[in-house]
C-alpha cells in the first residue's frame, strides 16, 4: 500500500489554515474591539498583547497558500480565479492593519486617531472578506474542463455575505477572550461584560448557518443526515452546545484562561463541521483532493521540505508565546 500524498497534503493545508484562523483571528478581533474601548492607554495595552507575535501568525497563511499552489494546482487556479476580488480586498485589509499597527506607535498624539481608524478598518475588511471567501467556497464553483467557468461576482451572494458577518463576530469573540486572558483591571472587566453578548450572537450565526447549508445544498444535507453519518456526526452539534454553556459559565465566573480556551474549541468545532460538509472535495461541489492533486513526484519533493519546516515553525511559535506569556499592563511598552 503506497503513501496517499494528496491526503497528507490536504491534512497539512487544513492544519495550516486552522493555525492561521486561530492565531491571526484574535489580533484581527482586537482591531474590531477598538470602537468599544476609547482610552488611548487601554488601546495601547490591547495592541501590546499581540505586538510580539502578530506578524508571525501570518506564516500559516503563507504555508496554506503555498501548499495549495504546489500540491493542488487545479484547486489553486480555480479558487483564486473565483475569489480574486474578495481575496485581494482581504489582502488590502491586512496591509492596512499591519501598517497601522506599526505607525500608530510612532504617530503624534493628534494624528494617532487616524491610525486607530486604519487599524479598525483594516481588521474589519480583512475579516469580512475572509468570511465571504469561506461562504463562497462552501457554495462551490462552476468548473468546465478543469477551468473556472463562472463570473467575477459569483462570490457575491447572501450566504457569503452572511458568513462574512459571522466571521466578524467569531474573531471579535476570540479577541475579547484573548484580552480577558492577557489583561487585568478595568479593561479585563469590560471584556468580561462584552464576551457574553458576543457569544450569544455567535451562537445565533452558527445556528442559522447550520440550518441554511443543508436546506440550500442537498449534498451537504445527505452528508449530515443520512445513516449512519447522522450517528457519527451528532457529537459535533452537541459539543458546540456544551462548549457554549461552558463558555458562558466561565465568563460569569470571571475566569481568566478558560473563556479563550473554550472559544478555541468552538472555532475548532466549526472548522470540523465545515470539513464534514465538504470532505473530500477541495473544489466544491465535486472535485476531490485526488482529482486536483499535482503529480506524485512534485508532492513528494515538496513534502520533504514541508515536514522539515513545520516543526521549526511550531517551535519558534511556541517559544515566542512562551517568552511573552503572562499579563500585559499599562507599564509594558512596545519594543
Amino acid at each position: 500500500m503506497g503513501i496517499d500524498l494528496p491526503l497528507i497534503w490536504a491534512v497539512v493545508i487544513i492544519f495550516g489554515i486552522m493555525m492561521y484562523v486561530v492565531m491571526d483571528g484574535f489580533d484581527l478581533g482586537i482591531g474590531m474591539l477598538f470602537p468599544f474601548v476609547q482610552g488611548e492607554r487601554d488601546r495601547d495595552v490591547m495592541m501590546n498583547t499581540v505586538a510580539p507575535v502578530w506578524d508571525g501568525n501570518e506564516t500559516w497563511l503563507v504555508l496554506g497558500g503555498a501548499g495549495l499552489f504546489g500540491a493542488f494546482p487545479l484547486a489553486y487556479s480555480v479558487v483564486l480565479s473565483a475569489l480574486y476580488l474578495p481575496l485581494m480586498l482581504m489582502l488590502v485589509g491586512l496591509i492596512f492593519r499591519g501598517v497601522a499597527f506599526e505607525f500608530r506607535f510612532k504617530a503624534r498624539d493628534e494624528k494617532r486617531h487616524l491610525w486607530d481608524k486604519a487599524f479598525i478598518g483594516g481588521s474589519l475588511v480583512a475579516t469580512f472578506f475572509q468570511g465571504v471567501a469561506l461562504g463562497a467556497f462552501i457554495e462551490g464553483f462552476e468548473v468546465v474542463e478543469r477551468n473556472f467557468a463562472g463570473g467575477s461576482l459569483d462570490w457575491l451572494t447572501p450566504f457569503s455575505l452572511f458568513c462574512g458577518l459571522g466571521l466578524i463576530v467569531a474573531y471579535t469573540l476570540l479577541g475579547c477572550t484573548w484580552l480577558i486572558m492577557k489583561t487585568e483591571g478595568d479593561l479585563q472587566r469590560r471584556m468580561h461584560h462584552l464576551a457574553r453578548p458576543l457569544a450569544l450572537v455567535l451562537l445565533v450565526f452558527i445556528g442559522i448557518v447550520s440550518l441554511w447549508t443543508p436546506l440550500a445544498y442537498p449534498n451537504i444535507a445527505d452528508r449530515w443526515f443520512s445513516m449512519p453519518n447522522l450517528i457519527w456526526f451528532m457529537p459535533v452539534p452537541l459539543l458546540v452546545m456544551v462548549t457554549f454553556y461552558g463558555l458562558l459559565r466561565a465568563v460569569a465566573r470571571k475566569a481568566n484562561y478558560l473563556p479563550f480556551l473554550l472559544t478555541l474549541v468552538l472555532i475548532f468545532l466549526g472548522y470540523s463541521g465545515l470539513g464534514i460538509s465538504l470532505w473530500p472535495n477541495i473544489i466544491p461541489p465535486s472535485i476531490s483532493i485526488w482529482d486536483a492533486a499535482a503529480p506524485p513526484q512534485s508532492q513528494g519533493f515538496m513534502l520533504v521540505g514541508t515536514l522539515f519546516i513545520i516543526p521549526l515553525i511550531l517551535v519558534y511559535t511556541f517559544w515566542s508565546y512562551y517568552v511573552f506569556r503572562g499579563k500585559v499592563t499599562h507599564d509594558d511598552g512596545y519594543h
